[in-house]
């Protein structure tokens, strides 16, 4: 006879299931085979968007310091610089969606200050933020 085996309460109705499996002792019966390991504090859209909407208003004011290309420039760098900062405390003690809302703008908004001080720099001939 091969390993398929009438199942009590069976009247020969149907195909016969396959006999149950005995365990070799290798491995703790019932258990799954690897460990499951979830994020204590997983990342959400909401976080991530209200990290963005705050990394935008505060490199947006920091921005605003500015009067030319030069202080427009430092005072961004600085406040990208300030916000990486809270990002990486948030990383460590708070919402890992938020921090990753706060270094995608903050990256988003050094970009753009570098892209004006490169247009600025080919139009003029001379580096501008010395």
């Amino acid at each position: 006879m091969s390993g398929w085996q009438a199942v009590p309460g069976d009247i020969g109705a149907g195909p016969a299931r396959p006999a149950p499996r005995i365990p070799s002792g290798l491995f703790p019966a019932g258990a799954p085979m690897r460990p499951t390991w979830r994020e204590p504090y997983p990342i959400t859209g909401g976080g991530v968007a209200s990290g963005a909407v705050t990394a935008f208003a505060w490199l947006l004011l920091f921005g605003l310091l500015g009067r030319d290309v030069p202080s427009y420039a430092w005072w961004t760098m600085i406040g990208g610089g300030l916000a990486w900062l809270a990002a990486a405390a948030l990383v460590r003690y708070g919402d890992r969606g938020v921090a990753t809302g706060v270094a995608i703008v903050t990256a988003g908004g050094w970009s753009i200050a570098a892209a004006v001080v490169a247009v600025r720099w080919a139009q003029s001939g001379d580096w501008p933020l010395w």
